[in-house]
């Protein structure tokens, strides 16, 4: 066999026992029945630690962050660091947002975000519009999992779009099938494969003359780009685009959807706040495979037709053998279809708690509640996979970027609202729709050059909007996403003031602040015994919430 045939073999070998073993996690500790939400879309919220742990750094550490981190590094150096440091201070805020985001979701049986605003705020309105903001903003995050899994393919030399429709199929079937049983735990499986991954790295980099060689290279490499973009350190003027994407980015985690499903499939307090506590170990493995982008320079590895997503499969391909680097491909093929599956099942869960029963079917069963979710995440796939096959790929990129602009605009709903319920709700929908106009005229404004400074395209090139367009007289950039989620809370707050002065009547907030310390021992929603990690002592039973 060939080294392409080994490769391809590998690969091919490992993804399908993946597969399988997402179809057969309907069977893996088998609860009474998948027909509900709280069985087939948060797991039945029964995920002990280990479990929770793997969900979690599967769904948040996505193929998408091992491919284009990397390949960011590669093309502009410093500035794709920028996930590092997002990475490092989300674990903290992690700790404080995920563990009240889970007790008031426990008291209240929330399985979404949007179910949390109704209660906090008294508004079914704008709990709608907290869901269709989350549906419109994750379906760009599901087609770039698409996109790294088709980067891969090309390295691969599989051509057409067959091998990508074929895995969204299998994928979407195992999802279908096991609901959030299926992806949990296949993010046991890339863990193994991640860690395997890294292993490999180091020596590879050590065997090669080691990290000096490779960012000597970068440096001789960036000092003859052009661009005034790249280079080992950040450009003049670059800090402030820099700070405000990581502070945005780590804001925008907590707002998607696809992080609340992980955090609410734990079975206790102390699960959800151990597996924020551990989240900086998957720091350490994203920080190692971006500067791989270094390393894929000093090794003169050439991205496949231009596409800087296919750097690290083509690093791949060039440096490890061929057995390793079909285990490589693996690991990025399941790692693109995990948080494809979680952000699939979490934007069905928002349109059937938030859309469908509230609005089309106020008297719908949980098995039909069940029923409708699996349909419409089914939609979720493939409507990201026909979006990447119709449109141009480097569009689909920058529709990722206009979804974590999107979703930013839900957090003073969505994680402010953890803290108070001062906010009033016409003020705060007010607040979203300024932010999302606010942000998409930024980002219409934003043009894409080419390193001579040339205009390659006029609008949507980017997310920092330069100050200079602001009549600011200097080079720095800003992250457009919290540029509008500070007109959002601007207009939230006064708002609010003048709503409340007006004397203009507020919704009515269910919540209690004992709420959001309660835990598995207190009165809760119904859980299913013995399930993946065992029953938890002790713990009261009762009736699912009250619709």
């Amino acid at each position: 066999m060939s080294a392409r045939q080994v490769e391809i073999g590998t690969f091919t070998v490992l993804l399908g026992a993946m597969l399988l073993l997402g179809f057969l996690a309907a069977r893996w500790r088998r609860p009474p029945s998948l027909h509900s939400l709280e069985e087939w879309g948060v797991g039945g919220r029964a995920f002990g630690n280990w479990v929770t742990w793997f969900l979690l750094g599967g769904s948040m550490y996505t193929a998408y962050t091992y491919i284009a981190v990397p390949a960011l590094v590669y093309g502009v150096g410093a500035a794709g660091f920028f996930a590092v440091p997002f990475a490092i201070i989300s674990a903290p805020l992690a700790y404080v947002i995920s563990t009240r985001t889970w007790s008031v979701s426990h008291a209240h049986g929330f399985v979404t975000s949007a179910e949390f605003t109704r209660a906090r705020f008294g508004s079914r309105g704008l709990a709608a519009l907290v869901a269709v903001t989350g549906i419109v903003a994750t379906m760009p995050y599901i087609a770039v999992q698409l996109v790294a899994l088709r980067a891969m393919f090309a390295t691969l030399g599989v051509t057409g779009e067959w091998p990508l429709a074929a895995a969204v199929l299998v994928a979407s079937v195992c999802t279908f099938r096991s609901g959030l049983r299926a992806p949990a735990l296949l993010s046991i499986a890339k863990d193994i494969l991640l860690l395997w991954l890294v292993l490999a790295v180091i020596l590879l980099v050590a065997m090669s003359g080691g990290w000096v060689a490779a960012f000597r290279s970068a440096g001789e490499r960036f000092t003859a780009d052009a661009s005034p973009a790249s280079g080992l350190l950040l450009p003049e003027g670059g800090w402030s685009g820099y700070l405000t994407l990581v502070i945005g980015s780590a804001l925008a985690i907590f707002a998607y959807p696809h992080a609340l499903t992980g955090i609410l499939a734990a079975r206790d307090r102390a699960t959800v706040q151990r597996n924020a506590a551990a989240l900086p170990v998957y720091c350490l493995a994203l920080g190692l495979l971006a500067m791989l982008g270094f390393f894929a320079i000093g090794q003169g590895v050439r991205p496949v037709g231009g596409d800087l997503n296919t750097v690290v499969p083509q690093l791949f391909h060039e440096v490890f053998p061929a057995w390793c680097a079909g285990i490589g491909y693996a690991a990025i093929g399941v790692a693109a279809l995990i948080p494809a599956a979680v952000m699939s099942i979490a934007a069905a869960n928002l349109f059937t708690r938030s859309v469908y029963r509230e609005y089309l079917r106020p008297g719908a069963t949980p098995a039909e509640e069940a029923r409708v979710s699996r349909w419409v995440s089914l939609l979720a796939k493939f409507g990201a996979l026909l979006a990447i096959l119709l449109l141009d790929q480097e569009f689909s990129i920058e529709l990722q970027l206009i979804g974590g602009v999107i979703v930013l605009q839900t957090v003073p709903a969505v994680v402010l609202g953890l803290w108070t319920g001062w906010f009033h709700r016409y003020a705060l929908a007010a607040g979203l729709l300024t932010g999302l106009g606010t942000g998409l005229l930024a980002m219409y404004h934003i043009p894409q050059r080419a390193a001579d400074g040339r205009v390659l395209k006029a609008h949507f090139g980017g997310s920092n909007l330069p100050l200079a367009q602001l009549g600011l007289d200097t080079r720095a950039t800003v992250y457009t996403g919290l540029l509008a989620l500070a007109v959002n809370l601007l207009v939230v707050v006064a708002g609010t003031l003048l709503l409340r002065g007006l004397r203009v009547p507020a919704g009515l907030d269910a919540t209690r602040p004992s709420d959001y310390y309660a835990d598995a021992r207190d009165a809760a929603p119904r859980h299913s015994d013995a399930l993946i990690d065992g029953p938890t002592p002790s713990r009261s039973r009762s009736p699912a919430h009250a619709r």
